[in-house]
């Protein structure tokens, strides 16, 4: 409780899939970044808008956009924001909730290359609840498989993925759609 349990939360962060609603909606991008700075006492108050600047360039989003509104950001952006406000604490792990799963692939391939540039750089460790194998495959050192809330086959991301060993595995494997060449491809009546 008190300040031990607002240490912690510091330390562990989370994006969630819905941005829209993870946001204060009258809040401005610098008041969304502001508040985590503040209320963990990253950086002293006067150093704050420098932070702030430099959370927003470090996940692609100019600058100048600290004073928008969070609702007037497309997508991508507000994602971008919500990464932001989750590393400025500077945790140790971050819980991302189909964090990438609404994106566009284009926004999610950067979304993505910045998460591995993060964890690279900064050490910080990721947990990915996620139903997108590829994104999975991607980041993931290992993978959990959970059915009915068990966890039912765990281990290194590319064993689970090319040799599953549980049934709720192979289902979700299978179930990921395959493109097929055009030649391969069955005309509407079945030949």
């Amino acid at each position: 409780s008190g300040a031990d349990l607002r240490h912690r939360r510091a330390r562990m962060q989370m994006v969630f899939q819905d941005v829209a609603g993870a946001f204060n909606p009258r809040a401005t991008v610098a008041t969304a970044l502001d508040d985590p700075l503040r209320i963990h006492a990253v950086v002293p108050k006067a150093e704050r808008p420098r932070e702030i600047a430099a959370l927003l360039e470090r996940v692609g989003v100019p600058a100048a956009y600290a004073g928008r509104a969070v609702r007037d950001l497309s997508g991508g952006q507000r994602q971008r924001v919500a990464i932001a406000r989750a590393i400025a604490t500077r945790p140790a792990l971050i819980v991302l909730d189909e964090a990438v799963s609404a994106l566009d692939v284009s926004v999610r391939e950067r979304i993505l290359m910045l998460l591995a540039t993060l964890q690279e750089e900064r050490g910080i460790a990721y947990l990915f609840v996620s139903h997108d194998l590829a994104v999975l495959r991607a980041l993931s050192h290992r993978i959990a498989v959970m059915e009915a809330g068990r966890i039912v086959e765990c281990g290194p991301a590319g064993r689970v993925i090319a040799d599953p060993q549980s049934p709720a595995a192979r289902a979700l494997i299978r179930a990921v759609p395959r493109l097929l060449p055009p030649e391969s491809k069955e005309s509407p009546d079945g030949r």
